[in-house]
């Protein structure tokens, strides 16, 4: 694999959120991870989770150098976060590559924005659901882990940026276990960027949500909290319930949980459960709501 000669177009990415956000008691107030320049204007990607809320960003290049930023864009379905610049960065664009096109066993590396990489293999591309609510159809999977993962930039083995890096997990094959990293596909960006860089979000109308935060076992949909004040809560769904149909179908698993929860309609659907509790069925009706109207906007600094 040829040296990226993009690898210091990653930075790092602080962002402060206050005590009283939506999202403090979860992500925290002081969060750190890295970004991506995609822009020769200062714009940098990174992951979601760690820009919502901000009320101040800044972006730290590989000399030190320290610039202040704004929270541009969070958009809930992708995962995906803008930072833009507000004062010159001097960091050349990175090139967007293709991750459709990628294989299980492609070399690829994983970047943070202090200069740390791990060279890495895909190990899978697969589905991925994740317990707030969240599906993406092919996530990429990379093994070993990096240990700053969080808004670290995956690039191919031509130097194209493949996708930013969201968690650390662990998968068993054989009897052994390994770290491994899921990355969001950059494939996911440009059908929304613009929409992003205009308006702050995506030009549909957003998601219904529960607030529950849920796992799968044995194909099962199991509460394991809600989120106070959320929707899930309201509606009296409780840890331990296990969720067995929305509206008129038969719930398989967490995937299909979500994608029957999309179905029902915008933010703001009716969504009717069947709830198993205790060894006893119940149904219950959550009046969904937007997720983005529980956090705080972005402004500018």
């Amino acid at each position: 694999m040829t040296i990226n000669p993009h690898l210091r177009s990653v930075v790092a990415v602080r962002a402060t959120v206050p005590d009283d956000a939506f999202t403090a008691n979860a992500l925290g107030t002081r969060r750190e991870g890295s970004g991506v320049v995609i822009r020769d204007n200062g714009l940098v990607l990174t992951i979601g989770y760690l820009i919502t809320e901000a009320e101040e960003v800044w972006l730290t290049d590989h000399s030190g150098r320290v610039v202040p930023a704004h929270a541009l864009a969070y958009d809930q379905e992708s995962g995906f976060g803008l930072v833009q610049a507000l004062a010159p960065l001097g960091l050349p664009a990175v090139t967007l590559g293709d991750a459709a096109k990628t294989k299980v066993g492609d070399a690829v590396v994983l970047t943070d924005g202090i200069g740390q990489s791990v060279q890495a293999h895909i190990v899978t591309k697969q589905e991925f659901a994740g317990y707030w609510e969240y599906l993406l159809d092919e996530a990429i999977f990379i093994a070993p882990a990096h240990p700053s993962w969080g808004g670290a930039a995956l690039f191919g083995a031509d130097g194209t940026l493949l996708g930013i890096g969201s968690l650390r997990l662990q998968m068993s094959r054989n009897g052994d276990v390994a770290d491994i990293n899921m990355v969001v596909p950059i494939n996911l960006l440009p059908p929304i960027l613009d929409d992003l860089l205009t308006r702050g979000q995506v030009a549909r109308p957003p998601r219904p949500w529960l607030g529950a935060l849920s796992a799968e076992s044995d194909g099962k949909v199991v509460v394991m909290s809600v989120t106070e004040g959320g929707p899930a809560a309201k509606a009296g769904l409780r840890q331990g319930d296990v969720i067995s149909d929305v509206r008129d179908g038969e719930v398989d698993g967490l995937a299909d949980f979500y994608r029957k929860l999309w179905d029902s309609g915008p933010a703001g659907a009716e969504i009717p459960m069947r709830v198993v509790r205790d060894g006893r069925e119940t149904w219950l009706r959550v009046k969904s709501a937007d997720r983005a109207s529980f956090l705080r906007k972005p402004h500018l600094q």
